[in-house]
């Protein structure tokens, strides 16, 4: 059955509650926020109740439910109580006098249903299964919570505040809706939240009053892949994005919370491996490597200079190996407001989903983030120091060069046995572990094929993952 989801106004209304134990106490604490006129029925009634009752809340009426007592006076009658045949009484006489009617736990005895809430006064966000499942409900209610911040609420006090000035200076709905945009995407939503709400009403008076109002860049980490690893500002910003660009590492599960007017733009750079692939694809005909990065530079000034702002979302962590630096210093460059959300760089992500844990008080104080283009592109590495056998190496972009790094860290005197693991497409539903050893972990790779986007790891830690134990035993 649909329900149509309303909010109701009960202020001063009649509410009729049957049953007055916990399952009750719960409504009228509601109905009490709701400022309801409240008559509780039950021969029984719980202390907390009495309480209510005491402090000018609710009366009782304490007897068992009598169907006379309802009448079209009441707005309201909920039955919450297990007694045999009252709900189906309560249902009866509430229809007869054309009144609401919910019945706890009974869909089929509803008129109205109660959903899970969550309270971010004065915004609050209702949860409904249409009663197929209301532990469903309440736990759909949690994993938006955790994603809601807890301050929310402050921003319908700034937004109130203004609501008349804005509505004043600018008559289009259109601008209003682009103005609170900018407004919630801004400091002014930063400080209302924190509690400095006459400082945030000063800030986004101030940009009501600008003649132009200039784009802003964000620069966002998606995480490794898993798209539950993003940080809760990470994706508040994505819901906010103007024009969201994205490169081929960012979960595309990611890009559904973007708002639907939003305009999404693909800046995948071809890796080495699709380069090399006979089949050209649309990624592949893009310019790479510095060229595409231009691009992306050219896009990011072009579209905040049109006032919009514009979310560059990244695979990781934006400044660990990701030119997140390149990208802000252009920004600067051209005077448009920067910010930065980190995300949880790949490498971290690849060792958690592996087992690995790439610190390990008897075989490695120390690791370190590598890149395999610098080994591809012949710069050079201090390769002694690289192979130490007290560290972790994860190495980023090594896959084209995985023959090359691990040549060079045999020859600086890393053991042929040094456990290595090698991670594609971490933290994705797909994700797969190639095992091995320094010396014969490129053939291993090899025959399997591997082509996703790969985490190197090499060290002693490796041996630790549970996969590493059934695949390769220790010698």
């Amino acid at each position: 059955m649909f329900y149509l989801p309303l909010f109701h106004r009960l202020h001063g209304s009649r509410v009729l509650v049957v049953g007055a134990g916990q399952t009750a106490l719960r409504k009228l604490r509601w109905l009490r926020r709701a400022g309801a006129r409240i008559t509780v029925m039950a021969p029984e009634v719980h202390p907390d109740i009495r309480r209510m009752r005491d402090a000018g809340e609710l009366s009782i009426d304490q007897r068992t439910f009598d169907p006379e007592v309802i009448s079209s006076e009441f707005t309201l009658a909920i039955s919450a109580t297990d007694a045999p045949q009252v709900s189906e009484r309560v249902f009866a006489a509430a229809l007869k006098h054309k009144i609401l009617v919910n019945c706890v736990d009974r869909t089929e005895l509803c008129t109205v249903i109660f959903p899970a809430i969550i309270d971010r006064m004065p915004i609050l966000v209702a949860v409904s299964s249409m009663g197929a499942s209301p532990t469903l409900a309440r736990t759909v209610r949690g994993w938006i919570e955790i994603r809601l911040p807890s301050a929310l609420g402050k921003l319908a006090v700034l937004a109130e505040r203004l609501r008349s000035q804005v509505k004043q200076q600018l008559p289009s709905v259109d601008a209003r809706k682009a103005f609170w945009d900018r407004v919630f995407a801004s400091s002014a939503a930063d400080l209302a939240m924190g509690g400095q709400v006459d400082a945030a009403v000063e800030r986004a008076t101030s940009m009501l009053n600008e003649q132009s109002v200039a784009g802003t860049l964000v620069l966002v980490g998606a995480g490794p892949g898993d798209p539950d690893l993003i940080t809760l500002r990470g994706l508040r910003e994505i819901q906010s994005a103007d024009v969201l660009l994205f490169d081929k590492l960012v979960n595309p599960a990611l890009l559904d919370y973007a708002r639907r007017d939003a305009e999404l733009i693909d800046v995948g750079k071809p890796g080495p491996r699709e380069a090399m692939d006979g089949e050209t694809t649309a990624a592949q005909r893009r310019p790479s490597g510095t060229a595409m990065q231009a691009e992306v530079n050219r896009l990011i000034v072009a579209h905040a200079g049109m006032g919009k702002k514009v979310i560059r979302l990244k695979g990781g962590d934006p400044f660990i190996f990701g030119r997140g630096g390149e990208e802000l210093q252009v920004a600067a460059e051209a005077g448009i407001e920067t910010q930065v959300v980190p995300g949880i760089t790949s490498g971290l992500g690849a060792a958690c989903y592996a087992g690995i844990p790439l610190t390990h008080r008897k075989m490695s104080q120390s690791v370190r983030f590598l890149t395999g283009h610098r080994v591809e592109q012949s710069i050079n590495l201090d390769w002694p120091e690289l192979a130490r056998t007290d560290q972790t190496l994860v190495v980023y972009m090594g896959l084209v060069a995985l023959a090359s790094i691990c040549q060079r860290l045999l020859e600086a005197g890393r053991g042929q046995k040094t456990p290595v693991a090698v991670v594609e497409n971490a933290t994705f539903e797909h994700q797969r572990i190639i095992w091995g050893y320094l010396d014969d972990i490129p053939v291993r790779v090899a025959n399997a094929d591997v082509r996703g986007p790969s985490i190197i790891i090499v060290g002693e830690v490796v041996s630790l993952a549970e996969g590493w134990s059934g695949e390769l035993p220790r010698e």
